[in-house]
């Protein structure tokens, strides 16, 4: 009854639940999934060791890639300063801006929207020297990498950088400037486009001008902060070097300028003005003319990037006279007191040889001798000497040698062999007024530094070193190889003042000051011929003579004109030079002296 009664009832049936009878699940299938569950429990724990015992280091090395920055070294150079820290060359930061017109994006855009070239071609054409047209005109249509320009300082580049384009990169590089111009063009060189070296200092002391750089790699964290860990001792090290020369920019200039306006006059191939500190070899200028502009090379021939007064040879004429004088005096062949005998004219070995006016001065002491530049009286007296130790001379002098300097380029002179010098009595005689051999510029105020200093032969130089911050490096000190007798040295520049005094060299005169000279023209010679109507003509000089310091060369090539000897060509030159280094290094009025007149002899 009471089945029926609940049978009756409605929605019964659908209130009635299925149940499912729970089976036994069967031993094999259960050890099947423990099995499988097992196997990928070890797989997982195979991979696991494999990544972290076997991969390990080479998934370290994958992550630090992706961590790390690595930056090469930017090659700056330090910079070369004169003696007195005047900058000569120094490195700047420049710009190169590079173009990529698939992200033209302007400030305030829509990030997704591309921008056509024109539109920021309107916005940089006002910060560079490049019109709109222009820009386009680079830009193309290409889609990225397009180097619109390069050189652009550091200021446009910030105002380029402020003005917030996308597409628009600005990529830094070190750029070679030279602040004095022209001024030491001759001497320091410059770089290329590729800043290779290509001449002077830049290229010899190359490795001394390159900074300490290391390439740096810096590790980064997720967000981009760096982290001070796996960096190298002295990554960050930067020195402050630089390279400071013994030249002063002030004589350079003034130099330069008395040269150039005298090569102008005179319509000369080229010229020469050096000033040496002759206690230790130290070069306070070497004007060039003609030059070049280091900034802008290109614009010049190559042949000006050489510094002929220390590549090219040349003979030294009537300038070699009193170093000469000194040889004799130094071998007791001429005395103090001595006179020679000039008849204007004399034949050796068949050769005539005249004196530049074919006059005869007659019995005259050697002080004359060089007051009237006789080429005959220099003949006499150096056949007093033999001339086998003559030419010993001549090479212990180091004509025939590279001098010792640090100047770039510098070669040796051309002595003719001993056989032919001792066998031929030509080659003494035309030696011993400066010709039949050659040298250059730099090795012959070489020469006259001997001839101020006591007889030490001291190595010329442009450079004293490496110094860091403001500091400068004094002068060097008194050095050199002794080769003379001190006072064989003193009745040769005695005989020197004399020339200023009474000969050729009287334009040279300052008052107050005693100054010793000697002028020089000779012939030009070119492969072993000499040129007809062409003449070098030179004139050195030696300040103060009571207390030699400064020696004085200005050498002209092929000067035009009836009327150019080294008393009216060169000698100019060095009285601008000398009234400006009395001034520059405050040299004082000369002692008191007895007149040249009284000289013995």
């Amino acid at each position: 009854m009471g089945r029926s009664t609940k049978s009756s009832r409605p929605g019964a049936g659908r209130q009635r639940r299925r149940v499912v009878p729970l089976e036994p699940v069967p031993a094999g299938r259960m050890r099947s999934v423990f099995a499988l569950l097992c196997v990928g429990i070890v797989g997982l724990m195979g991979r696991m060791a494999w990544l972290q015992v076997f991969q390990a280091s080479e998934l370290e090395a994958r992550a630090r890639s992706v961590q790390t920055q690595r930056t090469q070294p930017l090659g700056t150079r330090r910079p070369i300063v004169d003696r007195t820290g005047r900058l000569v060359a120094l490195d700047e930061e420049r710009y190169r801006l590079w173009l990529h017109p698939r992200y033209f994006n302007l400030p305030g855009d829509v990030p997704t929207l591309i921008r056509p070239p024109a539109d920021v071609a309107a916005r940089l054409a006002p910060l560079l020297t490049l019109t709109e047209a222009e820009i386009l005109q680079r830009i193309g249509d290409r889609p990225s990498g397009i180097k619109l320009i390069e050189g652009l300082d550091p200021e446009t580049a910030s105002t380029i950088r402020s003005a917030g384009i996308s597409g628009v990169d600005l990529e830094s590089y070190p750029y070679r400037v030279y602040p004095q111009g022209d001024l030491f063009a001759n001497v320091v060189g410059f770089l290329n486009q590729d800043r290779e070296p290509q001449a002077g200092l830049e290229q010899s002391r190359h490795d001394e001008l390159q900074r300490h750089e290391q390439a740096r790699s810096l590790r980064r964290g997720a967000d981009g902060t760096p982290l001070p860990d796996n960096l190298d001792a002295g990554v960050f090290f930067g020195d402050d070097l630089r390279l400071q020369l013994t030249l002063d920019a002030r004589l350079q200039a003034v130099a330069a300028k008395a040269l150039a306006a005298q090569i102008k006059t005179w319509k000369a191939q080229k010229g020469v003005a050096i000033v040496m500190d002759v206690t230790n070899g130290e070069l306070l200028a070497l004007a060039s003319v003609p030059t070049y502009d280091p900034n802008s090379y290109w614009s010049f021939p190559a042949g000006r990037f050489r510094e002929w007064s220390v590549q090219d040879l040349y003979e030294p004429g009537s300038t070699f006279k009193p170093i000469n004088l000194a040889l004799a005096l130094q071998e007791n062949a001429i005395q103090t007191t001595g006179r020679v005998q000039d008849s204007g004219s004399v034949t050796i070995g068949g050769w005539p040889i005249n004196n530049h006016d074919r006059r005869a001065n007659g019995l005259i002491d050697f002080a004359t001798v060089l007051q009237v530049s006789s080429n005959v009286g220099m003949v006499q007296a150096m056949r007093k000497l033999p001339s086998s130790t003559y030419w010993d001379w001549l090479s212990r002098l180091g004509l025939d040698a590279r001098p010792d300097t640090d100047l770039p380029g510098a070669v040796a002179g051309q002595l003719k062999t001993k056989e032919q010098f001792t066998t031929q009595p030509i080659e003494p005689a035309t030696a011993s007024f400066g010709q039949g051999f050659s040298l250059t510029p730099l090795k012959l105020v070489q020469l006259h530094a001997l001839l101020a200093n006591g007889g030490r032969l001291v190595s010329p130089h442009i450079t004293r070193g490496l110094r860091a911050g403001d500091a400068l490096a004094p002068p060097g000190s008194r050095q050199g190889k002794p080769l003379l007798k001190p006072e064989v040295t003193r009745t040769v520049m005695a005989w020197m003042e004399s020339v200023v005094e009474k000969g050729s060299g009287k334009g040279v005169r300052t008052p107050g000051y005693r100054i010793g000279g000697k002028t020089g023209t000779a012939q030009k010679a070119l492969n072993g011929v000499y040129v007809p109507g062409a003449l070098i003509c030179s004139f050195v000089a030696t300040l103060p003579v009571d207390d030699p310091r400064y020696v004085v060369l200005v050498v002209v090539d092929e000067p035009q004109g009836d009327n150019a000897y080294g008393s009216t060509v060169a000698l100019p030159v060095a009285k601008s030079i000398i009234d400006g280094l009395l001034v520059i290094e405050k040299i004082p009025p000369s002692t008191a002296r007895t007149p040249a007149s009284a000289q013995p002899g």
